[in-house]
């Protein structure tokens, strides 16, 4: 079974839905036969790549809002976060852009396939949201990927020039094709869609319904003693 997660490493719901999905595939009596691959999506492609602003304030000029209710909107997603066991520090996030981020995550996958990519999604998450720091810097990018194993030669290449990018565009494009608003957004097997950080059990009940479906059970018409047969212990003749 394959599963595509089309996330931002900036946006809160998606670290959570992250920790959802997860809590589901570790009681999936089948998780070993899972395939996990992340896909990128820019929340705000026109983010500035050098951060000019933190997030409550850009979250207060765009809904025109009080920097005190963009807060109270973030200490509601703190709490949720919590509940996961996650720890955010929005009140000190940057608003910034993504793009190198979600590149160095390509590189990843190539390097190192599904395993590599989800570690180093992983580590870029916890570090604009429990470390509050700027996932735009290619500095912070480089330390981040060479702490997961990233090669440094291969890391700096990218780093220095535009490679994945379009990788990247196209996944935001797949995305918008399967119908896809905003994210986190889920699609199981290329046939089951899930928008939004659902609950744990919204999960457990699409995996079980996608693998019957892949997977489905054959009825026995005939049975008994009438029809001969062999068996594990060999032929009776």
């Amino acid at each position: 079974m394959k599963i595509e997660i089309w996330s931002d490493v900036v946006c809160p719901w998606c670290y959570i839905g992250k920790r959802r999905i997860e809590n589901a595939l570790a009681a999936f009596e089948h998780a070993d036969e899972v395939e996990v691959h992340w896909r990128s999506y820019q929340l705000d492609p026109g983010a500035p790549a050098v951060p000019t602003e933190g997030t409550a304030a850009m979250l207060a000029r765009k809904y025109g809002q009080s920097p005190a209710g963009a807060q109270q909107m973030q200490d509601r997603v703190e709490a949720v976060a919590a509940e996961e066991g996650l720890v955010y520090r929005l009140a000190e996030t940057l608003h910034l852009n993504t793009v190198d981020a979600h590149r160095v995550i390509h590189l990843a996958h190539e390097q190192g396939g599904n395993a590599l990519q989800g570690r180093v999604k992983e580590a870029l998450l916890r570090a604009y949201f429990t470390d509050a720091r700027n996932v735009a810097d290619p500095e912070v990018l480089r330390e981040v990927g060479l702490a997961e194993g990233l090669d440094a030669t291969r890391l700096d290449e990218v780093l220095a020039g535009t490679e994945f990018t379009e990788d990247v565009h196209a996944d935001v494009a797949q995305a918008q094709a399967y119908g896809a608003s905003g994210v986190p957004f889920f699609v199981v097997d290329e046939k089951y869609g899930v928008s939004g950080a659902q609950p744990t059990e919204v999960f457990t009940q699409v995996f079980e319904r996608a693998w019957s479906e892949s997977r489905p059970a054959i009825q026995v018409l005939a049975t008994g003693d009438t029809g001969e047969a062999c068996g594990p212990d060999g032929c009776a003749i």
